[in-house]
């Protein structure tokens, strides 16, 4: 009976981890914080469980934003669901000033990042915050520390 009750609990444990990973997301981003909010779809691509890629195109007034990111990922032990991350990726950013003495410019940035996020058990949901710094390289470069986004995603494997 015992080895029963020992097999029962490690496969809840094993489909308790297997339900906070997914393979892939969908969702919407929000990029927001000092200077203008932007808005737009982002896909996240998990390799092993703990490296993945995120790319993003996001929008504003007058500016379009494409952005691919590294993450590291862990869960947070006790919790489920709950986990963090860190990573980095570069951006670019297209923007028309129309008819301004500036006329159309591109910058490169490079966008380092720390958060949280929540896989919603037993749902196919997850939503993230993070602390997204932007470090602008080009055209009069400048770095803005109060950036931060938020996703919502829908999970598929």
């Amino acid at each position: 009976m015992k080895k029963v009750l020992l097999v029962a609990v490690m496969a809840l444990g094993i489909s308790q981890v297997n339900a906070q990973n997914y393979k892939n997301a969908l969702g919407v981003v929000v990029d927001l914080g000092d200077g203008e909010t932007l808005v737009g779809p982002q896909f996240k691509h998990s390799f092993d469980g703990k490296n993945a890629g995120n790319v993003q195109v996001m929008f504003g007034d007058h500016i379009t934003v494409l952005g691919a990111d590294y993450t590291y990922n862990q869960p947070i032990s006790g919790t489920n669901g709950l986990g963090w991350y860190v990573g980095v990726g570069p951006q670019l950013s297209f923007v028309d000033y129309g008819n301004n003495y500036n006329g159309d410019k591109t910058f490169f940035a490079i966008r380092p990042q720390a958060g949280l996020e929540y896989k919603i058990p037993g749902a196919p949901l997850a939503l993230h915050f993070d602390w997204k710094p932007w470090w602008n390289l080009t055209n009069d470069s400048n770095f803005e520390a109060g950036r931060f986004s938020l996703g919502f995603k829908f999970t598929f494997n």
